[in-house]
């Protein structure tokens, strides 16, 4: 019984992660992106998204397989390493944009702005992955 309650809240808590997450950098698109604090606030907030959803997305895989769930094991386990693969990317492009960025840089900004929306969208995309995914959830 354990295995199931903890895949349930790993997945609850999967699912406040992207909300929290969506819900919390929407208002950051207002910003310019162009001071180097925009830019570290919002390259630590996807870091600290990515970090969270392969915690708990790795959590809820390992807890949905000892419940012998194996297609949510395996759902979650993908989720797990989308997050890993968009951490390198999303976050690494960020680094190396963010060291290069100055106030007059003008594509650099909209280069920055872009991978903030892309991941933005790439996050929503994921919550529609794992609440679609629920509703096929029959414990």
């Amino acid at each position: 019984m354990w295995p199931v309650i903890l895949a349930i809240a790993s997945t609850v808590a999967l699912l406040c992660t992207m909300g929290f997450f969506m819900m919390g950098s929407l208002p950051l698109l207002i910003l310019k992106h162009d001071t180097p604090l925009d830019a570290r606030f919002i390259r630590s907030l996807f870091n600290l998204h990515y970090r969270a959803v392969m915690l708990t997305a790795t959590v809820a895989a390992l807890a949905y397989g000892l419940a012998g769930k194996p297609a949510f094991c395996a759902g979650m386990a993908a989720i797990a390493l989308l997050g890993f693969g968009l951490h390198r990317t999303i976050v690494g492009r960020m680094d190396a944009l963010r060291g290069t960025m100055t106030p007059s840089d003008a594509p650099g900004i909209a280069r920055f702005r872009r991978l903030h929306v892309s991941g933005m969208l790439l996050n929503v995309l994921q919550l529609g992955a794992v609440a679609i995914g629920l509703t096929q959830l029959a414990l």
